[in-house]
C-alpha cells in the first residue's frame, strides 16, 4: 500500500499538471489575453490598495518610517558629497601619472625601455621564430616610412573606439581630433558647488585658435524636497560648454546649402543661399541652456539626457582608462560589467551606480 504522504504528494501533483494545462489553454485564447491586458492596463500607476485597508493607527505608524527615509536619503546625499571630496583628493593622485600619458602620446616624452616592458598574456606570448619574423616585419616597415612621433591619432582611435562617442564623430571632425592631446577632468573646489569638468587640449591647428574647449556640469547631491524618494545619488543639473573660435571658412557645425525658390507673382526662379547647423563632435560644446524654470520640450530633454551620458562617460571611463580604449580592451570589459550588472540585478543583489 502507498504511504499517506506519498499519495498525497501524487494528487498535488496531479492537480498542478492540470492546472498548467489549463493555463496554456487560456493564455492562447486571444480574448482571455485582451481581457488580461485589459485589467492590467487599468491597474498601472493605481495604488494596491492595500495602505488605505491599515487602520488609522497603522498608517500613522507608517508615516513615521517615511520620515525615517527621507532623513535616510539625506545621510546617503552626504555620502555622495564625502565620495566627491575623495573622487578630488585621488584626482591629485592621478594627475601626475596622466600628465606622463600626454607626454608620450604628444611626443614630448620618449619613455625607457624599462617602462616599455610589457609581459603578454600566455595567449599572446609567441614563438621565438615568430618574435624574430615580427621584428624583421617592423623594422622593414620603419625603413620604408618616417619615425611616427608619440603615438599618432591616440584620442581620435579612443573615441571612434566607443560606440557612444563614434555615433557624434563625422569624417569632418577627424583632422581636427588628430590634433588632440589629452583631455582631463577637473573637480570643483572645496566649498564650491559641486561639479566637473572636462577639458580637451589641442595643439595649434588650421580649424580654430583656442588651443583648450571646455565643457562644464553643475551637479546636484540633495533629496528633491517634493520627491525626496527619488533620490539616488548625485544628478547633473545642467552644463555650459564654451565658445570656439573658428577660422574663417572652417567652422564645420555650420554648412551652406543651396535651395531655389519661385517668386509667387512673377513665377521666376532664383537660387538663395542659406546656413543651417551641421552634425558634428564639436557640437558637444554647445549644448542647449536649461531654463531657470526646468521646463523643457521632449527633443531638448532627450538631447540634455544624452549629453549628461556622454560627460558622464568621458569622466568615469574614458579619461581614467584611455589607454585600454585605444587597444580595445576596455570596450571587452564594458561588455563583461554590463552582463555582471544585469546577472546582478537578476539575482536581486542592489547596486550602487555612483
Amino acid at each position: 500500500f502507498l504511504s499517506p504522504s506519498f499519495s498525497d504528494r501524487n494528487v498535488i501533483i496531479f492537480e498542478l499538471v492540470q492546472a498548467r494545462q489549463l493555463t496554456v489553454q487560456m493564455m492562447q485564447n486571444p480574448q482571455i489575453l485582451a481581457a488580461l491586458q485589459e485589467r492590467l492596463d487599468g491597474l498601472v500607476g493605481s495604488p494596491s490598495g492595500y495602505m488605505e485597508s491599515l487602520p488609522k493607527v497603522v498608517k500613522r505608524r507608517v508615516n513615521a518610517l517615511k520620515n525615517l527615509q527621507v532623513k535616510c536619503a539625506h545621510i546617503e546625499a552626504k555620502f555622495y558629497e564625502e565620495v566627491h571630496e575623495l573622487e578630488r583628493k585621488y584626482a591629485a593622485l592621478y594627475q601626475p601619472l596622466f600628465d606622463k600619458r600626454s607626454d608620450i602620446v604628444k611626443a614630448a616624452y620618449e619613455p625607457t625601455e624599462e617602462e616599455c616592458e610589457w609581459k603578454a598574456d600566455e595567449e599572446e606570448e609567441l614563438t621565438e621564430e615568430m618574435k624574430e619574423k615580427a621584428k624583421v616585419e617592423e623594422e622593414k616597415k620603419d625603413e620604408e616610412k618616417e619615425d611616427p612621433k608619440g603615438v599618432p591619432e591616440f584620442w581620435l582611435t579612443v573615441f571612434k573606439n566607443v560606440d557612444l562617442l563614434s555615433d557624434m564623430v563625422q569624417e569632418h571632425d577627424e583632422p581636427i581630433l588628430k590634433q588632440l592631446q589629452d583631455v582631463k577632468v577637473k573637480f570643483s573646489d572645496p566649498g564650491q558647488p559641486m561639479s566637473f569638468s572636462l577639458e580637451f587640449n589641442f595643439e595649434p591647428n588650421e580649424f580654430f585658435t583656442n588651443t583648450l574647449l571646455t565643457k562644464t556640469y553643475k551637479m546636484r547631491s540633495e533629496p528633491d524636497e517634493n520627491d525626496p524618494f527619488s533620490f539616488d545619488g548625485p544628478e547633473i543639473m545642467g552644463c555650459t560648454g564654451c565658445t570656439i573660435d573658428w577660422t574663417k571658412g572652417k567652422n564645420i557645425t555650420l554648412k551652406t546649402i543651396k535651395k531655389k525658390q519661385k517668386h509667387k507673382g512673377r513665377g521666376t526662379v532664383r537660387t538663395v543661399t542659406k546656413t543651417v547647423p551641421n552634425d558634428s563632435f564639436f557640437n558637444f560644446f554647445t549644448p542647449p541652456d536649461v531654463p531657470e524654470s526646468g521646463d523643457m520640450d521632449e527633443d531638448t530633454e532627450a538631447v540634455l539626457a544624452a549629453d549628461f551620458e556622454i560627460g558622464h562617460f568621458i569622466r568615469e571611463r574614458i579619461v581614467p582608462r584611455a589607454v585600454l580604449y585605444f587597444t580595445g580592451e576596455a570596450i571587452e570589459d564594458d561588455d563583461d560589467d554590463v552582463s555582471t550588472h544585469h546577472s546582478l540585478c537578476n539575482g536581486l543583489i542592489p547596486v550602487l551606480d555612483l
